[in-house]
């Protein structure tokens, strides 16, 4: 095989379910393109989006609408068509939306939760997990506080990768890394998979998939298999089910990296 061979863009990937969550459409730390990348990428019977895929917060103070954002909704509408069936579980950013919750449209269908059953017969609960963080819930002003202490981070985070970028450097995650170095933080995250885990526990599922925190995961809480989609916005994140039921997390940062492989070993390939 010649390194053009290997350097072209394969066909798409035929996967059984994916789920992706935290997209903030409507900010300017929305990473889109990104997005739409992966989904380009992939052939899927069921699509998941697990909450916060627009940001109703934002868009109340001032529209920020590139068409980068309108290009993530189009390649959704596109899978739809070709017969992919999209859910969309809402959010608390985007839970102006739960006013239509049970609405189908065609392959497109709004709910506030759902359940997954895996080719393997595990039954999933998702949900965007808003209703198990106790500020967001019953302290909606410090959730505002919060979230705007949150976007300063996400603004240096979007400098450093202009520079990285600039630099030939691939995606990393400031906020990400802030998040999980912050001991506040990481006893948040533990706290709200605890909490998610026991509501799986009550209502007799195998596992649960949530976003909201923007931590990606797939790890056990008990007897209870937690998976968190992350986000689209500091992680760029994803779940992708095959069909066989296995679950795989996906990483931008780890699909850079092999990327970049290929093109050091393609380079190494080339006759001088």
């Amino acid at each position: 095989m010649t390194s053009a061979e290997l350097a072209r863009p394969s066909r798409k990937q035929r996967v059984r379910t994916l789920w992706i969550s935290d997209v903030h459409l409507g900010t300017r730390d929305c990473q889109a393109e990104h997005l739409s990348h992966f989904l380009k990428g992939y052939h899927a019977d069921k699509v998941y989006l697990v909450g916060d895929i627009i940001d109703g917060w934002k868009l109340r103070s001032g529209m920020y609408w590139p068409q980068a954002h309108t290009n993530v909704i189009r390649r959704l509408l596109t899978m739809s068509k070709r017969g992919t069936e999209v859910i969309y579980v809402t959010g608390n950013h985007d839970e102006f939306l739960r006013r239509y919750s049970k609405l189908i449209l065609g392959n497109i269908q709004l709910v506030d939760e759902a359940v997954h059953v895996t080719a393997d017969g595990r039954h999933l609960l998702v949900i965007h997990g808003d209703q198990f963080d106790v500020i967001t819930r019953y302290h909606r002003w410090l959730a505002f506080l919060g979230d705007s202490a949150y976007e300063f981070t996400l603004t240096l985070n979007r400098w450093l990768n202009h520079w990285r970028a600039r630099y030939g450097y691939g995606y990393w995650s400031l906020s990400a890394y802030l998040k999980h170095k912050v001991k506040t933080a990481v006893s948040f995250i533990s706290d709200f998979e605890e909490a998610i885990a026991h509501e799986c526990v009550k209502r007799e599922l195998h596992g649960v998939v949530c976003g909201h925190i923007h931590h990606a995961e797939i790890r056990k809480v008990g007897e209870v298999e937690y998976l968190n989609c992350g986000d689209w916005v500091e992680s760029c994140t994803a779940l992708i089910e095959h069909w066989d039921g296995t679950i795989e997390l996906y990483r931008l940062a780890d699909a850079q990296a092999r990327e970049a492989l290929l093109k050091a070993e393609l380079k190494v390939a080339e006759p001088a």
